[in-house]
């Protein structure tokens, strides 16, 4: 079965937690689904099966689970609500079994079909919520070191065996609790609701629009404007003036968009101000995809880098302490995304020098002046360490060789390096280039990321991860040398990419796709409704097969 992954770990969780079988059934009917089960390739022997549906009746003894009262309507009306978590509820075939509510019958075979499909439709709608409709290794991988929260997310969904009678509440029980995974499904529900009956107006291009112009757009940019949650603009005596509280509306748009916030209309304003609402719906629909993938891996308290809106925040106990921006992998070089432990880090570090870089950036300047090595106080190693003369290196053919820049005035990573584990050879580190902090679009980096205040970030790890206090910081600086300080418990770092996110006081904040990957999410999202996964159909007879 498809639809449900990990299967064997299913299993193995299923067995000690689904509640023991209380409810009788008519025998007919118990018969009935164990040959459906056994039919589509689904054995119900313990020992032989491996997926949740089959773990589901069996420790149920395979009586029929929806017979009694409400728990129908209940699975309906929680189905229903997964069209605000941005899933369409028609994948867990929610028309089908509305259908089959209305005109089933009572025998076995019909009682047996309906029952199937709607355990099929709940345990496929829980484990989407808990970790994700679709396998990120499939779209859009995100590497990580040793374990993960996904056991204890699917011990949560398996719960629901002994919760029929509370659909709605094992359904909030194993979504995301996260603030953001709550403000973005609110924000889906509103634009939902609006995306139904209406689409903000279209702002034509032309020139610049600032403060104090007069242009015949204007009527349309504060009509636009003012589709914005909590915006009240009136207009002035000349409709077509950009006065200032239609100059601050801007200035508030780019902002919650990743924009310049200049207040002046040009043409990257007037390009997000012109995506349509339901492209914003998919934008937002690909974001609660990402948090259901990233859920289990959010650490309590951690690193959390959001590469798309290029900022980086520390966690302690679940709440956001400190944040930064920082600057981020440029598209030909994206930052990955992964979720790893800090285990040290380098004070005033020399910086070897990737090879892409090497091969990329720093051999074509090498090759022009040999002198761009002195200058930058980089040593040329070979792989054993020892060092090289630059003049005997044939730098058209160099072979296997290093580049090590020393520490100081300079060097790419500043004054400190912070590590964890991965195979892409990133780290967070320092930079002598504050300057692009200062920009809106901040994805410039060869992959690393690059911190605006390290310093504070250091303590705040120093402080959660060892017992030396953060003013070992300070010392490690004012000592000017190279020195590696690790961390006697690792702290958890996640790297993550959301083109949506929630501020502090709920509203929308929409990033660019700096790496086009919101369009192969949302075409994955849209394929393999539950049909497609389903290991068994009903016939028209009522007769599961």
């Amino acid at each position: 079965m498809t639809g449900f992954r990990y299967p064997l770990l299913l299993a193995f969780l299923l067995f000690p937690l689904l509640a023991p079988a209380t409810e009788t059934g008519h025998a007919e009917t118990r018969q009935h689904i164990e040959a459906a089960l056994v039919h589509a390739g689904v054995e119900g022997g313990l020992t032989r099966t491996s997926n949740a549906l089959a773990w589901f009746y069996a420790e149920r003894g395979h009586a029929p689970a929806w017979d009694r009262g409400g728990r129908l309507r209940g699975l309906l009306e929680a189905l229903e609500g997964l069209a605000h978590d941005g899933l369409d509820p028609e994948h867990y075939r929610l028309s089908e079994l509305r259908a089959r509510v209305a005109e089933t019958g009572n025998g076995p075979a019909e009682i047996a079909c309906t029952d199937l499909m709607a355990t099929e439709a709940y345990l496929a709608a829980l484990l989407d919520l808990a970790l994700g409709r679709l396998d990120p290794d499939a779209v859009e991988r995100i590497w990580h070191r040793g374990g993960d929260r996904t056991a204890e997310r699917l011990r949560a969904v398996m719960l629901a065996g002994g919760m029929l009678d509370d659909i709605e509440g094992v359904f909030n029980r194993v979504r995301p609790s996260t603030r953001q995974y709550r403000g973005l499904r609110a924000g889906y529900a509103r634009m939902l609701e609006r995306a139904r009956t209406e689409d903000w107006p279209r702002v034509p291009s032309g020139p610049l629009m600032r403060e104090g112009d007069a242009d015949p757009r204007v009527p349309l940019l504060r009509a636009r404007l003012q589709r914005r949650p909590h915006t009240d603009l009136s207009a002035p005596d000349n409709e077509n003036l950009m006065d200032a509280d239609l100059a601050a509306a801007v200035k508030a748009f780019q902002q919650q968009h990743g924009l310049a916030t200049d207040g002046i209309v040009g043409p990257e304003t007037l390009a997000a101000l012109n995506v349509p609402a339901v492209q914003r719906l998919e934008q937002l629909r690909v974001n609660l995809e990402r948090v259901r993938w990233l859920a289990p891996k959010w650490p309590e308290t951690g690193v959390v880098v959001d590469i798309a809106g290029a900022r980086v925040e520390y966690w302690r106990e679940a709440e956001v302490v400190w944040e930064a921006r920082t600057q981020v992998g440029r598209p030909s070089r994206s930052t990955p995304r992964l979720k790893s432990e800090v285990t040290h880090l380098t004070f005033h570090p020399s910086w070897t020098v990737p090879p892409t870089i090497l091969r990329e950036d720093m051999l074509p300047r090498i090759r022009e002046d040999i002198g761009y090595l002195e200058r930058n106080r980089i040593t040329v190693l070979d792989r054993s360490g020892t060092e090289l003369d630059p003049g005997e290196v044939e730098w058209d053919q160099p072979g296997d060789i290093m580049l090590r820049q020393a520490p100081g005035p300079g060097n790419p990573l500043g004054r400190i390096a912070i590590r964890f584990p991965n195979p892409f050879l990133v780290y967070l580190h320092d930079t002598p280039s504050k300057e692009i902090f200062e920009r809106a679009r901040r994805a410039v980096s060869s992959g690393c990321v690059r911190v605006e205040h390290p310093v504070a970030l250091a303590r705040l790890l120093i402080d959660d991860g060892s017992d030396a206090g953060a003013d070992e910081v300070g010392r490690l600086l004012d000592e000017g040398e190279t020195s590696n300080f690790y961390l006697a418990r690792p702290v958890p770092i996640l790297l993550g990419y959301w083109t949506a996110d929630v501020a502090a006081d709920g509203s929308l904040l929409f990033r660019p796709d700096i790496y086009d990957r919101d369009g192969r999410v949302a075409r994955a999202l849209a394929e393999q409704p539950l049909t497609a996964r389903s290991p068994f159909q009903c016939t028209n007879a009522g007769d599961p097969s």
